[in-house]
This record gives C-alpha cells, sequence and structure tokens, in this order.
C-alpha cells in the first residue's frame, strides 16, 4: 500500500500542475486532479496486482520498462476520459492525455526502479539473515 500511496502523490501533483496549466480553471484543474489520479490510483493498485502473478514476475515482462508500458496505455485511456468528461472538450481531452501520462510515465519507471531496488535489498537482507548464526 505504500506503494501505491507513494505513486499517488506523484500523480495528484502532476495533473493538478497540468490541468491548471491546459484550462487556466482553478476549479477544473482541481477537479481533474483529484478524479483522474483517483481513477489511475485504483487502475494502478489492480495494474499492480496483475503483475504479481507468478508467471509475470518470473517472465522477461517483468522489466520496468514492460510495466511501464503496460501502465502507460491504462493512463492515457483514463487520462482521455475523464478530462474530456469533465471539459467536453476533445482537444483539451487528448492534449490532457498526451502530458499528463507522459510525465506520469516517466515518474513511474523511476518510482518503479526505486520500489524493485528497495525490495531487492530487502530481499538480500532476509537471505543474510536466514544464513547467519542464531546463537
Amino acid at each position: 500500500m505504500k506503494k501505491t500511496i507513494s505513486f499517488a502523490v506523484i500523480h495528484f501533483t502532476v495533473a493538478f500542475s497540468v490541468a491548471y496549466l491546459l484550462t487556466g480553471d482553478i476549479l477544473i484543474g482541481s477537479l481533474i486532479a483529484m478524479i483522474e489520479p483517483m481513477v489511475n490510483t485504483v487502475a494502478f493498485y489492480f495494474h499492480e496486482k496483475a503483475w504479481q502473478t507468478k508467471a509475470l514476475k518470473k517472465s522477461h515482462y517483468s522489466a520496468p520498462v514492460s510495466k511501464t508500458i503496460s501502465f502507460a496505455v491504462v493512463h492515457f485511456t483514463v487520462a482521455f476520459t475523464v478530462v474530456y468528461l469533465l471539459t467536453g472538450d476533445i482537444l483539451i481531452g487528448s492534449v490532457m492525455a498526451m502530458i499528463e501520462p507522459a510525465i506520469n510515465t516517466l515518474a513511474y519507471y523511476f518510482h518503479e526502479r526505486v520500489w524493485q531496488k528497495k525490495e531487492h535489498q530487502q530481499a538480500s537482507v532476509s537471505l543474510f539473515d536466514a544464513m547467519a548464526c542464531q546463537h
């Protein structure tokens, strides 16, 4: 859950910044920044669950690049849909769907690398503890 929350904070910040710059409206920018990341945070949670299956975890597809591409597709779809529904403007929805997810996709990649490194370090410590003498 910590991983999901940390990504949500990044996502909310990026979404508000881009939405406000595109619309110039603090209310619409705030609504987009609240709704779009909430929907994507839920999508992120289920995306993570799907990628935790043994088959995907052990395959070459578990690399951060593959997960990033997969999540980017989900993210672009959600961003366009939410922004279009809130603004009624296909152009703003399209531009938001290209810019905001692109920034968050880069953020996701680095976020994923940090978390994978953390998990690897924890696994190494656990292995070392298991091999240590318990006197």
